[in-house]
C-alpha cells in the first residue's frame, strides 16, 4: 500500500475522532450554504446538496445544523458570501500539494496558507503550478461485502471509468462530469456506497525515504487541514511504510 493511500485511511480514522470539533462542523456547513445558494435548497433537485447533505450526517452534523446551513444558503437568514479558492505549492521533498478553500475573506486565508507553506518548509506556488499533476475525478466508495462482480458490471456499464479494491473497500472512479448519473445509476440498482465525493488522485507520487521530511509534510497537512477555511487537500507523496508506522505512533 503506498504512503499517499494510508496516509488517506489515516485521515479517515482522525476524522471520526475530531468529528465533534467545531472547525470540523463548520466546514461541513459551509459546504451546505455555498450548495443551497448555488443550487437551491431542495436536494432532490441538486445533487451537489443532496450530496454534502450525506456528508455531514456521516461526520455527526446535527439536523438542526444542517437545516440552519440550508436555510442561510436559501437566504431565508442571510447567507455569509463564501467563495471557492484553490491554492497550489510544494510541500518539502518536492512534494506537489492542492489546497480547496472555502473563505469569506480571502486576504486571511491567503495569509495564512502562505505562512503554513513557509513554516514547514514548504513553498506556495502560482494558480497552475502543480494541479496539472492530479486528475479530478469522482469516488464512490463501497464496503467489501457487496457483490464485486455485479458491481463491477453495473458501473462500467454507466460508463465509470475504474473499479479498484484498497483498504478493504471497493472504489468507482468517474469523470466529473458523469459522476452524478454513476452515483444515480448504482443507487438504482441496490448498491448504497460508503461515501460519494469528488477528489483530486495524483498521476504520479514522489518517493519519500527521509523521516525528517516526511514529518514536515504531513505536520504542513495537519495545519491545513485543521484551517477554518480549508475544506480539502491534497498532495501526491509515497511516504514508505515504515516511515509513515513510526510517525502515525
Amino acid at each position: 500500500m503506498s504512503g499517499h493511500s494510508k496516509w488517506s485511511t489515516i485521515k479517515r480514522k482522525k476524522a471520526k475522532v475530531d468529528s465533534q470539533r467545531a472547525v470540523v462542523f463548520q466546514k461541513y456547513s459551509r459546504e451546505l450554504i455555498v450548495s443551497a445558494r448555488m443550487g437551491g435548497p431542495d436536494p432532490a433537485g441538486n445533487f451537489r446538496l443532496r450530496t454534502a447533505i450525506e456528508k455531514a450526517k456521516a461526520a455527526g452534523l446535527p439536523n438542526d445544523n444542517i437545516k440552519r446551513a440550508i436555510e442561510k444558503g436559501a437566504g431565508a437568514n442571510g447567507a455569509e458570501s463564501f467563495e471557492e479558492l484553490i491554492y497550489e505549492g510544494y510541500a518539502p521533498g518536492g512534494v506537489a500539494v492542492v489546497v480547496e478553500t472555502m473563505t469569506d475573506n480571502r486576504n486571511r486565508t491567503a495569509g495564512d496558507i502562505r505562512s503554513y507553506f513557509t513554516k514547514y518548509n514548504g513553498s506556495l506556488g502560482a494558480t497552475g503550478c502543480v494541479g496539472w499533476m492530479f486528475d479530478q475525478r469522482g469516488v464512490i466508495i463501497f464496503d467489501n461485502t457487496v457483490d464485486f462482480d455485479k458491481l463491477f458490471e453495473t458501473a462500467i456499464g454507466l460508463d465509470a471509468l475504474d473499479i479498484t479494491e484498497e483498504d478493504d473497500q471497493y472504489k468507482v472512479l468517474t469523470t466529473i462530469e458523469n459522476f452524478q448519473t454513476v452515483v444515480e445509476g448504482l443507487e438504482a440498482e441496490g448498491f448504497k456506497s460508503v461515501s460519494a465525493d469528488f477528489s483530486r488522485i495524483p498521476q504520479n507520487t514522489v518517493p519519500v525515504t527521509d523521516e525528517k521530511t516526511a514529518e514536515q509534510i504531513l505536520k504542513l497537512l495537519d495545519k491545513l487541514e485543521e484551517h477554518d477555511d480549508v475544506q480539502n487537500v491534497y498532495a501526491n507523496f509515497d511516504i514508505a511504510d515504515d516511515i509513515l508506522q513510526k510517525l502515525e505512533g
